[in-house]
């Protein structure tokens, strides 16, 4: 007998239909997903970051030019924002931007120009709490990120590692720097340098000699010397460090040979400034300078922090002169600001009009532009010599009579281009937050700033 068998389709071979997975079954998958994401992005960092850049603050003036100044950032419970001097430079108020768009004018209460810090007191202190300084700074190759807005691109952030700390970049300043390699370009200044928690490492102020733009080499005010100047300077009992009018170099053993010096100590004074704190103390080209009060001197940078922590206005200096010991005392007392001196005489007078001519253009008869001064208002403001100008202030160029207009306003200039191009040019001779502003020292980040 035969016997015939029919085959079974395996489970595997049978066709699969789609079944709903069960919500208890999803569970897990959806939690297993979302664990794979938290890993990659890493959202410790981003949101420690992103809430670092909520206090960061864009400083622009407070009058019709809205012209960019710099970065700033929250400080403390809020009502005050920190910045650099060479931001503000000179204005009495300035307008904040925020992320979320909020626009508030705000009064700068506070500046030193020597250290280059500004404060700004923030209305009702509506933005939120500052940033938290690092309790530590971060070693050499820690990775930091610098926040703001360089060339204008606000609230913006680069990240980079901590090159050196401790850099006194001015030797007349006692300022320590983080030098760092984030890349910050002008607009820069005064935005915070963090670390990877958010945490406030510095205060992004200068960049490295020879290049307005970045060159692999920033510096920035570290927290440990804005948490020691904030409250001084919100209070007004901030000294200002003095000018001693010396131009120094640090004994070398070359030079300590030649003079019959014992040691590599000391400082030799190459120029002394007619009519300064040094020249009326008596100090001379040629001095060495051995010690401040008991302390002994090695490189020029040694002298600001001396003077800094001085007690005192008469500190005592050890000289060594022509090979005898000498003392030297100076006159540190402070002789009242620029500002209290200008107040006591006439104030300048403001002037009320100009011709056209004043602004410094040179025009034919049909608005062609034959001559222009380059540091006139024209100049700052964009003219050139070949634009035409086709109307002022909504007129028709050959409606005006050029030679006895009276300018006692901004003048709107429509212009065109040897191009055939057409455009609106601002001359404000009364404007501010344009122009140069000239700062010396080691290259800073403000957009208004012109090296000469």
């Amino acid at each position: 007998m035969t016997v015939t068998y029919q085959a079974t389709p395996s489970r595997a071979a049978q066709p699969r239909r789609w079944r709903p997975t069960s919500p208890t079954r999803l569970i897990p998958m959806i939690a297993l997903v979302l664990a794979a994401l938290m890993h990659f992005a890493g959202p410790a960092r981003a949101t420690a970051l992103d809430k670092a850049m909520d206090a960061v603050l864009v400083v622009y003036s407070d009058d019709l030019d809205e012209a960019f100044l710099g970065s700033a950032f929250l400080w403390g419970d809020g009502q005050l924002a920190v910045t650099n001097q060479h931001v503000v430079g000179d204005a009495t108020t300035v307008e904040l931007r925020t992320r979320d768009g909020q626009r508030l004018s705000a009064r700068v209460v506070a500046r030193d120009k020597g250290r280059d810090i500004a404060l700004i007191a923030v209305p009702d202190a509506v933005l939120g709490k500052g940033l938290l300084p690092a309790d530590y700074l971060p070693d050499v190759g820690e990775p930091v990120f610098a926040l703001g807005a360089p060339l204008g691109a606000e609230f913006t952030a680069t990240q980079g590692m901590i090159s050196a700390t401790g850099r006194q970049i001015e030797e007349a300043m006692p300022i320590r720097y983080v030098q760092h390699d984030a890349a910050v370009n002008p607009g820069s200044s005064g935005g915070p340098l963090v670390d990877a928690e958010g945490r406030l490492v510095g205060m992004n102020s200068q960049i490295a000699d020879g290049s307005r733009l970045f060159a692999g080499i920033a510096y920035a005010m570290s927290s440990v010397d804005i948490e020691r100047l904030v409250p001084v300077l919100a209070d007004g009992s901030l000294k200002p460090v003095p000018d001693l009018g010396l131009r120094l170099r640090p004994v070398s053993r070359k030079i300590a040979a030649a003079l019959g010096i014992e040691a590599e100590r000391g400082l030799l004074i190459d120029a002394v400034k007619p009519g300064s704190i040094a020249d009326r103390g008596g100090l001379e080209p040629g001095d060495v300078i051995l010690a401040f009060g008991a302390g002994v001197l090695h490189a020029p940078g040694d002298l600001a922090f001396r003077i800094e922590a001085r007690i005192g206005d008469f500190p005592e200096l050890t000289v060594l002169r022509q090979g005898f010991r000498v003392r030297v005392v100076l006159d540190l007392k402070p002789t009242g600001s620029i500002l209290a001196k200008m107040s006591a005489g006439a104030a300048p007078g403001k002037v009320a009009s100009y011709s056209f001519a004043g602004l410094g253009i040179a025009c034919g008869s049909d608005g062609r532009v034959t001559g222009l001064n380059p540091a006139s208002p024209a100049g700052f403001a964009g003219l050139v010599e070949g634009d035409i100008i086709l109307t002022i202030n909504g007129k028709p160029v050959a409606e005006v009579d050029l030679a006895t207009l009276e300018v006692t306003g901004p003048l709107v200039l429509l212009i065109e281009r040897r191009e055939g191009e057409t455009l609106h040019v601002i001359v404000d001779p009364w404007g501010k937050g344009r122009g140069a502003r000239p700062v010396g020292g080691a290259n800073v980040l403000d957009p208004a700033v012109v090296l000469f």
